[in-house]
C-alpha cells in the first residue's frame, strides 16, 4: 500500500496536518511500499533542544534518557514541545518498501536522515549512552523515512560521530555558500558552535581577501580559539542578548557600513536585535537557530525601522551534505577540533 509521499498518512492528531506539525503521529514499525524502514544507531538532537533539556533535566543523563523517551513516546517523533526542533539520525537500512527499490540504496546502508527528527517516526526501543557534550544518544529502535526524505550515505573517510555531527548543521555552510559575495561584510554570531564554525570557514573562503568576516562570540575561550585557527578576520566577545554591545562592537570595525550578511546560530532566546543591528540597509539576516522567535525579529526589525531581507534557517539546500563534509575534507584544524569534541 502506497502512502502519503509526505507522511501524512501517519499523522495522528490534528487530522489534515504533516508529520512535523503534527501533535502524534504513527510510529508502527510497519513500513508502506514508499517508505524505508532504518535501524537507529545515534540521534543528534537539535543544539536549541538538547540545550532546553539538559537545562530542565539539571544535566542528569537518567533525567535526560527519561525525558527523551517520554517525548517519543508521546508524540511518535523527537520533537522538543518547547523548541519545536528535533534533529537527525544515523542508521542502517533495515527494508526498502517495493516503490522505493531501484534508488541508489540497498539494505545495510548506513546512511544518515538529512530530515528533521521533528517530523520521522521514531520508536526507542533502548536508550543507551547519552553523550551530553556532543548532544548525541546512543539508541536502539527503529525510524522511518517518508518518499520525500532526504539522506546520505556516511562517508567512508571520517568515523560516523564525526559525520553525523556536521550533517547536522550542513545547511549553514551552504547557505552561507549562496548568500556571501566576494568584498562582502560577514558577521557569525555564535560563531563558536559547531555550525558557527563552519559558516566562518565558508564565509572566509567565499568573502576573500577583499572582504571581512567577523565573528561574535560569548565565551572568550571558544573566541580565543577561533582567533588561533584564523576563522575570522575580527573576534568579539560579546554577549548577543544585549544587543547595543553587539552594534557598538561591529560598528568600531565596520563604521556605518556594518554587515552585508549576519549568520545567527546561537542556541539561546533573545538574540535577534543582534543581528538585526549589525546589519546594513538592504543587507541580509540569516537565521539558523532554532532558538529564533520570528515575531520577535519581524517586529524588532519594524520597530528600528530597518530595511533588511531576514531568512528563515531551512536545513536543506541542494548539496548541502557534499559542502559541509569537504569543509572537514579541507581544514586539517576543524578536522581535529571536531574529532576532539564529537568523536
Amino acid at each position: 500500500m502506497k502512502g502519503c509521499p509526505f507522511g501524512s498518512h501517519r499523522v495522528i492528531e490534528p487530522e489534515g496536518s504533516l508529520p512535523q506539525a503534527a501533535k502524534r503521529i504513527d510510529n508502527t514499525p510497519r513500513i508502506r511500499d514508499n517508505e524505508i524502514l532504518i535501524d537507529v544507531q545515534t540521534l543528534n538532537v537539535d543544539s536549541a533542544s538538547f540545550t532546553q533539556i539538559k537545562s530542565v533535566c539539571g544535566d542528569s543523563e537518567e533525567a535526560v534518557a527519561a525525558m527523551i523517551t517520554d517525548i517519543v513516546r508521546s508524540r511518535g517523533k523527537l520533537q522538543n514541545p518547547v523548541t519545536g526542533s528535533g534533529g537527525m539520525l544515523i542508521g542502517r537500512v533495515a527494508e526498502i518498501g517495493s516503490l522505493l527499490k531501484g534508488r541508489d540504496l540497498e539494505a545495510g546502508d548506513r546512511i544518515a536522515t538529512l530530515v528533521s527528527l521533528s517530523l520521522t517516526p521514531l520508536l526507542i526501543e533502548k536508550i543507551g549512552k547519552i553523550h551530553m557534550d556532543k548532544d548525541q544518544v546512543d539508541i536502539r529502535g527503529k525510524a522511518v523515512l517518508f518518499e520525500s526524505g532526504i539522506y546520505a550515505r556516511l562517508p567512508e573517510d571520517m568515523p560516523d560521530r564525526l559525520a553525523l555531527a556536521i550533517l547536522d548543521v550542513a545547511g549553514a555552510p551552504a547557505q552561507v555558500d549562496k548568500l556571501v559575495k566576494p568584498g562582502m561584510n560577514v558577521a557569525v554570531i555564535g560563531a563558536g558552535g559547531k555550525s558557527g564554525l563552519l559558516c566562518c570557514y565558508q564565509a572566509k573562503k567565499k568573502a576573500g581577501a577583499g572582504g571581512r568576516v567577523i565573528a561574535v562570540e560569548y565565551s572568550p575561550e571558544n573566541a580565543d580559539r577561533l582567533s588561533r585557527m584564523g576563522l575570522a578576520d575580527h573576534t568579539i566577545v560579546a554577549d548577543a542578548t544585549r544587543p547595543l554591545e553587539v552594534y557598538e562592537k561591529v560598528k568600531e570595525i565596520t563604521g556605518e557600513a556594518l554587515c552585508d550578511v549576519v549568520i545567527n546560530n546561537v542556541n539561546v532566546q533573545a538574540t535577534e536585535m543582534s543581528s538585526i543591528l549589525v546589519t546594513r540597509e538592504g543587507g541580509i539576516v540569516y537565521f539558523f537557530s532554532m532558538a529564533t522567535s520570528f515575531a520577535r525579529a519581524a517586529l524588532g526589525a519594524e520597530g528600528v525601522g530597518k530595511d533588511i531581507t531576514m531568512i528563515v534557517g531551512n536545513g536543506y539546500t541542494r548539496g548541502h551534505a557534499s559542502l559541509a563534509l569537504d569543509i572537514l575534507r579541507e581544514s586539517v584544524a576543524i578536522r581535529e577540533l571536531f574529532e576532539r569534541l564529537y568523536v
